[in-house]
C-alpha cells in the first residue's frame, strides 16, 4: 500500500469533510471511498473537478499537515 493509499484510509472521514468544504458540487457518492480503489475515485473526481490526479493527490495530502 503506498502512502497517499495509507493517508487516505486512515483519515477518510477528515479528508472527504474537507473536500465537500472545498468542492460543494461533490456528492457524498462522488467520496464514497473503497480500500485499494484509490484511483478509480482519483479518475472520478479528476472528471469532476477538471482537476489533474496529481493536483488531488496533492491537496489530499495537504490535509493534516
Amino acid at each position: 500500500m503506498s502512502v497517499f493509499s495509507d493517508k487516505v484510509h486512515g483519515n477518510w472521514n477528515e479528508i472527504k469533510g474537507k473536500m465537500k468544504q472545498e468542492y460543494a458540487e461533490l456528492t457524498d457518492n462522488d467520496l464514497m471511498y473503497e480500500k485499494g480503489k484509490e484511483d478509480e475515485m482519483l479518475g472520478l473526481l479528476q472528471q469532476k473537478l477538471g482537476k489533474t490526479k496529481e493536483d488531488i493527490k496533492r491537496w489530499i495530502d495537504s490535509i493534516g499537515n
